[in-house]
């Protein structure tokens, strides 16, 4: 726990409030008498929405209501948290029952977008506003300035995420590898989507090739989905 704090850079007070923010409902059933992160992810929402509504109306006077709408949406929503929670390993730090620790718990995308912002409002209790705006932001800052550009419909590692979010529960994970002296390195990428290679994509930078793998994973998964699959199926469409 105290590992996930410090990739946070989050110097803990309590950390009765970092226990509970990471403790699963099906855990509390397990251990009668603590109490689950339900109520820090009511806060930590509430935490999370104005910090990232107040930096975008101060930094962005240019955008419009409509505009300063839809960035916000694009970053304070169960994919981006999810995605966000998975870069900090939260994952590994969940306290999760028995049963939903055996059926992948720790890798479920409703899960991590949940404890992510427990975990938010957790911060907010033990460090105050100003520090959890601070560190919020920090780690939400290239996200923002992305959405704040106006991302386009180029961008299939976002409909990804959203695609693999609904019908799987899970994230897309990455593997890349990269060859080549470092003024010419050229990277390749493979998207896994449910324990399954999905695509695979080449570019001169890491981001170009998981855009390129995830453009074939997303095609893939789209076109399977036409043909009537159920909802969070395996993903049959990948090779």
């Amino acid at each position: 726990m105290l590992r996930l704090a410090g990739r946070l850079g989050w110097e803990v007070s309590d950390p009765g409030l970092l226990a509970q923010s990471l403790a699963h409902r099906s855990w509390c059933a397990e251990n009668p008498g603590f109490e689950s992160n339900e109520r820090l992810e009511f806060l930590g929402d509430a935490v999370l929405g104005l910090a990232v509504t107040d930096h975008l109306y101060r930094s962005y006077p240019q955008l419009p209501e409509g505009e300063l709408a839809k960035v916000r949406a694009a970053l304070v929503n169960s994919v981006a948290l999810a995605g966000l929670a998975r870069e900090l390993d939260l994952g590994e730090a969940l306290l999760l029952g028995k049963g939903e620790d055996a059926s992948g718990g720790r890798a479920k995308a409703s899960i991590l977008a949940d404890a992510m912002e427990a975990v938010i409002g957790a911060l907010y209790l033990d460090r105050g506003r100003d520090l959890a705006d601070t560190l919020v932001l920090g780690l939400l800052r290239e996200r923002i300035e992305e959405a704040a550009a106006g991302p386009g419909g180029e961008d299939y590692k976002t409909q990804l995420q959203e695609l693999c979010t609904r019908r799987f529960d899970q994230l897309p994970e990455y593997r890349v590898s990269d060859r080549g002296p470092d003024h010419a390195k050229a990277f390749e990428a493979v998207v896994w989507v449910a324990g399954r290679p999905c695509g695979q994509g080449r570019g001169r930078s890491k981001k170009q090739a998981e855009q390129a793998a995830a453009r074939l994973a997303w095609e893939a998964l789209s076109a399977a989905r036409t043909g009537g699959e159920r909802e969070r199926e395996s993903p049959a469409a990948c090779h």
